[in-house]
């Protein structure tokens, strides 16, 4: 499994502040381990197909992750909250 953080992702998390910007890094570095391993998923984190090949993965309600995952390719685009991530989803 290859894991790519686009531009998009690095933009995201550095407009973010102390607690959220660590929140993000460590549910990044869960969604590694989860999908490169096929880890059973822990309870606090949500793994949800928004659709077709779009994911979205959080913890807690501020932080979450949206990546495109194709077969062996896991491209992460934006880090953010729920708005974010739906904000982004209308304008694709």
């Amino acid at each position: 499994m290859r894991f790519e953080f686009k531009p998009s992702f690095d933009r995201s998390v550095k407009s973010l502040y102390g607690r959220e910007k660590e929140e993000i890094k460590q549910v990044a570095l869960q969604a590694i381990d989860i999908l490169s391993q096929d880890r059973i998923i822990h309870k606090g984190i949500g793994l949800k197909r928004l659709k077709d090949d779009l994911w979205e993965i959080r913890k807690g309600l501020k932080a979450r992750i949206l990546f495109r995952w194709e077969r062996d390719l896991v491209e992460f685009i934006l880090a953010g909250d729920h708005e974010d991530i739906k904000r982004y989803l209308r304008n694709i």
